[in-house]
């Protein structure tokens, strides 16, 4: 993962918005590029009919819209496959092409008696079915027959197409093994905000998680490690007869059902061999894929320090995690592992990912210096650019381009490679600049792995991420060509996320900040009237059972010292129109409790500051304790 393991708490800003009470009709996220609110409203009939054309790939999203139109209304539905006026719903694909909507935009009218989509494609009609089942009361997110609603939506008219061809979020299936059904899981929850993409993390040093034929120790011990619970990072060494049971894999038939299920739901799958570093489980496989002696006693990390990140990136290394630039057998290695990955996924791309490889290893190997001498190479930047460009030529021979994170520009870019720009936006810009396709990808904005509120809250990472930060995702800068700026992603890295309830948590509603960067006109985005929305969403994951992370209503603490040393304490909220409660006492504040009104000195001998936000008279935060100790620790810190 791009990060060292150190945690860096840091200071929070109150960020102004008023969102949270705008409780309107629509609220369609990602937001709709126009929308036209008429008079009147649709109902749903007892007896529903879907006019649609008779297409295999339009097979999901009529099973998708009949399941909600059917499982929580009790209603029932007929799909015809000619035209008929009086349709309840027409799904209709254009005879001429509208310009203006593209290959995936959309054009819908809710009308009193009848709802028609038009599309030019068939992607199209099913992000418009996305906005329709918006429109509806919350409840049709359920599984399950529900009474007494009202199945009713306003009268619109929608024309929406997205801004950016590359919506993607990333899941690393590697540090955390999640199963065939739980990725389908993740993708059937990430078009609901139109993302069309979806990049597998598939290899790293805790897992390698695809078969590869000819190739068996890849799976049969490369797959596996310890299981471990708590901080990842900070984990005892295993001992050497640990059982290593903890992981798994996708056969070559689970991802051909994959990347159909997602091609399905017009989503593609970008998968990532991430080499030459984070491959320990490759080179606990075959030790012979490494320059340094002594790795055939290498094994999968199992989450145990084996990374030194205190002097910065590249890290330096404990155990090498590289593949050996200076070894045949490494290439030799990669051709088979490409072939077999070109032929599984159709994606014009495979990623690659250079990230983070430490040179410590490299820079005393004599395999590494007799190839500097040999090809003119002068530092350890530039080994790893001759390795890059020896990887591109083998991606491109099996018909795919190479994308990497943006160390592969360190010694010099690949001649075609696109770049994925995680560390800021710098290494998009250069990349674009010279005129290669970029994903922007920053840490700033996208890395949904980081905290989502307090430390003393969260489950602790090394850096927090919050809701109202994510929304200030803008990828495309004002400096380079729109032409090269393929759009973004947001990343899950999961180290420290073990299920998926967890990967859920941490996805929403962060996933739909950055859905609307993607997808909706950058003129239209707005804060307070996101968030307005989110809330709304909120109460949709819930009936769906989705997790999701109530962190944007809790308590932001911000700690200092006054003149006379003593605790200077402020309380914010990242939207506005929250009351925060509090006690020093040891007991339970709510609204009857003193109400914050400025800067807190805590008295000598408490322990225990605990507050909890309110919406009016409801409580919407969760109850915070916080040791006073912990804040006197935050204060001296500064």
């Amino acid at each position: 993962m791009k990060k060292s393991f150190i945690l860096l708490f840091l200071c929070f800003v109150t960020v102004t918005a008023f969102g949270q009470n705008v409780q309107s009709r629509i609220a369609i996220i990602p937001e709709p590029v126009t929308i036209t609110e008429n008079p009147g409203s649709f109902t749903l009939p007892h007896h529903i009919t879907i006019e649609a054309p008779a297409r295999a790939d339009l097979k999901e999203t009529l099973a998708f819209l009949t399941q909600k139109l059917t499982v929580p209304t009790g209603n029932e539905v007929k799909i015809i496959h000619r035209e008929s006026a009086d349709a309840t719903v027409r799904l209709l694909l254009n005879k001429q092409v509208n310009n203006t909507i593209g290959d995936e935009g959309y054009q819908l009218s809710v009308m009193p008696a009848q709802v028609v989509i038009k599309a030019n494609k068939p992607a199209g009609l099913f992000y418009g079915i996305q906005s329709l089942i918006q429109l509806f009361p919350a409840s049709i997110e359920t599984d399950n027959l529900v009474k007494n609603v009202t199945w009713e939506t306003p009268c619109v008219e929608i024309t929406d197409y997205p801004r950016f061809g590359w919506r993607g979020l990333m899941f690393d299936v590697s540090r955390h093994f999640f199963t065939k059904q739980e990725v389908e899981q993740y993708i059937d929850q990430m078009v609901r905000y139109k993302y069309n993409l979806l990049h597998l993390h598939l290899t790293d040093d805790q897992g390698w998680r695809i078969e590869i034929k000819g190739l068996p120790k890849l799976t049969e011990v490369g797959a596996w490690n310890v299981k471990k619970e708590g901080y990842f990072g900070t984990f005892t060494p295993p001992a050497p007869d640990a059982l290593r049971n903890y992981g798994g894999f996708y056969t070559q038939d689970d991802i051909k059902e994959l990347v159909q299920y997602a091609k399905a739901r017009f989503v593609n799958i970008l998968p990532e061999i991430d080499v030459p570093g984070h491959s320990l489980a490759a080179i606990a496989s075959y030790p012979e894929l490494s320059c340094t002696p002594g790795a055939d006693k290498y094994q999968v990390n199992s989450g145990e320090p084996f990374m030194d990140w205190s002097h910065g990136a590249p890290p330096i290394a404990l155990v090498d995690n590289t593949l050996c630039p200076a070894n045949e057998k490494v290439y030799t290695f990669l051709d088979k592992v490409f072939t077999q990955v070109a032929a599984l996924f159709p994606f014009e791309y495979i990623h690659v990912g250079g990230d983070e490889a430490p040179h410590n290893y490299w820079e005393k190997s004599p395999q590494i210096q007799a190839l500097m001498k040999k090809e003119g190479l002068k530092n350890m930047n530039e080994v790893q650019s001759y390795f890059t460009k020896r990887v591109e030529k083998i991606v491109e021979s099996k018909g795919k381009k190479l994308i990497g994170w943006d160390e592969i520009l360190e010694g010099g870019l690949a001649p075609n490679a696109a770049v994925m720009s995680w560390r800021g936006m710098e290494g998009g810009i250069a990349a674009a600049k010279m005129g290669h396709e970029v994903v922007m990808s920053p840490t700033t904005y996208v890395y949904i792995d980081y905290m989502q509120g307090d430390p003393i809250v969260e489950p602790r990472v090394y850096s927090t991420l919050l809701l109202s930060k994510a929304y200030q995702f803008e990828p495309l800068p004002d400096s380079v060509d729109p032409k090269y700026i393929k759009g973004g992603q947001a990343n899950l890295w999961t180290e420290q996320i073990y299920n998926m309830r967890y990967a859920e948590y941490m996805t929403w509603p962060r996933g739909m900040a950055i859905a609307e960067a993607l997808w909706s006109p950058k003129a239209k985005r707005n804060w307070d009237h996101f968030f307005g929305k989110v809330e709304q969403h909120f109460k949709r994951l819930d009936a769906a059972q989705i997790k999701y992370a109530p962190s944007v209503y809790d308590p932001i603490f911000k700690v200092s010292r006054t003149t006379d040393k003593k605790l200077r304490i402020e309380l914010g909220t990242e939207v506005n129109g929250l009351d925060i409660y509090y006690s020093f006492d040891n007991t339970f504040p709510d609204n009857f409790y003193p109400k914050y009104s400025g800067p807190l000195t805590p008295p000598d001998d408490a322990v225990m500051l605990k507050v909890i936000t309110y919406e009016g008279n409801k409580p919407v935060g969760r109850m915070i304790y916080m040791p006073i100790e912990e804040l006197n620790k935050r204060a001296d810190k500064k």
